[in-house]
Order: C-alpha cells, then structure tokens, then sequence
C-alpha cells in the first residue's frame, strides 16, 4: 500500500508537467478549433530560457520560472501571428503542415545555438526529502505540484473573472458575433497563444528539475504525451486538460513501478486509440458552448 501510495505521489509529480502542457493544447483548440503541434517545442525552449537564467545569471527558480513564461509569452504569439493567423481559413492539413514546419524551425534553432549534447541543469532546490511512514516525498515534487496548482488556479481566475476571460470564451463559442459585440478577435486569439505558450514555459523549467536535463528533442514526446491528456480529458476543456495530465502522469508511475518502464510509452499511446474510439470528445467532454 506504501508503495502504491509512493508511486501516486511521483505520478502527480510528472502528470503536473503534463497537465500545465495540456493546457496550451486545449485552450489553443477552445478557440480557433486547430491543434498547435508546435506547442511542444515552445515548452523546450522555455526549459533553455529557464537554464540560461539559472546558469548564466544566477539567478533562482521563481525568477527563472517568470523569464522563461514571459518570453515563451512572446513567442507564442510571434508562431500565432506570423504562422497561424495566415491560415485561420485553410484546412486542417495546411495548419498542421505549418505546425510542423514550425516544430521544426524552433528545434533547429535552439540546436544552432546551444548545441545538440544534453545539458545538465541547474540545481535550484536543495535536495531536502521529507518521510512520512514510508512515503517520502522530496523538495522537487513539492514544489513542481505547489507551482502547478498556482498557475491553475491564476488561469482558471483569469479565464472565469477578468475581461479577457470573457472575451476568450465568447470567441471560443462563435467568433463572428463576439466581433459584433466589439471584442478584437485577433487580440483574443494572441493571447491565448501567450496564455498557454506562457504555460508550456514554466513546465519546461520545471521538467529540467525533474528530470535534470534538457535538450533541444525533449520537446516531442512531453509535447505528444500531453496532447494525449488533453484528449483523454476533453479537448477545448480545462479541467479535462488538468485531469488528463494528471492521469497519464500516474499510469505513467504506475506501469514503470508495477510493470516494465519499456512499456509505458505503448501504453500511453494506446489510450489514445481507445478513447478516440470510445469517446472522442474526452472523459469529461459534453455538449457546451463554453469550451475555455
């Protein structure tokens, strides 16, 4: 019991990075109804903002975590404008052609630039554990799960209770009256790409906790695993983005602890089959309006 206790606690750990991941994805497809499969490599780059900081200027977690949200911010409104806005009224096929391109052009300039080795990152937490019985939890997952209930709770505060919420879920539900109503579209749209590429910064700094290394390919398989928890939770929902994060994080756990490691990647990707064959709109997804 202590065990499986233990291997929940390490699955709430990694499933917090993934959920915060998530949230780009389904917030992105709330509103313009297209995946950005760039979002992965935004979440990268924000895990070398967050090692620059560390390294370079000595600086700490919190001022790391704030540089890399900031400028992955900005980034992802430059992919939304530049990339996306261009291609509102294409197909699917030409967006994800894009998104890809875009994937690529942002992996190949971070290898350009800091090289193609892995990194090892900063220590920026004391390697502290705490035992209770025998459960023991450690700084790291602290404060990897405190700051990921943080920033959703600051989301779900600015979605629910500020102007720009509302603008975000009048768009998400039909962006042609919400025009009519005066509400800039093309500013909304921005920043929610600036929302969830802010998001994807801060679980880049927090997987180079995790997991104490970075490079410029780890931003494919986090990015794949998390646009499965959004699906697995209800694509275009948040709390289905935090609930599927959190689940994939402890099956993750739980395969690796009980099973084979080697498989949980199989695993994963299978739920992914058998929930677009059983439920394609999620477990939490419903027929509603209000998908934000």
């Amino acid at each position: 019991m202590e065990n499986f206790i233990q291997q929940l606690i390490n699955g709430l750990s990694l499933g917090s990075i993934y959920a915060l991941i998530a949230l780009g994805y389904t917030m992105v497809y709330g509103i313009i109804k297209l995946i950005n499969f760039a979002h992965g490599e935004v979440y990268m780059v924000g895990s070398y903002v967050g090692y620059t900081v560390i390294r370079n200027f000595n600086l700490g977690l919190i001022p790391a975590l704030l540089f890399s949200m900031v400028f992955c911010a900005i980034l992802g409104v430059v992919v939304e404008r530049v990339a996306y806005k261009p291609l509102r009224k294409a197909t699917r096929v030409a967006a994800l052609i894009t998104a890809i391109g875009v994937s690529f052009l942002l992996q190949y300039i971070v290898l350009f630039i800091m090289g193609p080795e892995v990194k090892a990152f900063p220590e920026t937490l004391q390697n502290k554990s705490y035992s209770l019985g025998g459960i023991t939890i450690d700084e790291q997952q602290i404060t990897i799960f405190v700051v990921t209930i943080v920033l959703m709770l600051a989301l779900q505060f600015i979605v629910k209770k500020t102007k720009m919420g509302k603008a975000m879920r009048a768009v998400s539900v039909d962006a042609d009256a919400a025009k009519l109503m005066g509400i800039n579209v093309d500013n909304t749209i921005s920043f929610t790409f600036a929302l969830g590429s802010a998001l994807a910064g801060a679980a880049g700094v927090l997987v180079g906790i995790y997991y104490n290394s970075i490079s410029p390919m780890m931003g494919t398989a986090p990015g794949l695993k998390a646009f499965i928890a959004a699906v697995l939770g209800g694509i275009g929902l948040i709390p289905g983005a935090m609930f599927g994060g959190f689940t994939i994080g402890i099956i993750e756990t739980l395969i690796s602890g009980y099973g084979n490691s080697m498989i949980k990647d199989a695993v994963v990707y299978g739920i992914l089959i058998v929930i677009l064959i059983v439920k394609p709109s999620g477990l939490l997804g419903k027929n509603t309006k209000e998908k934000v």
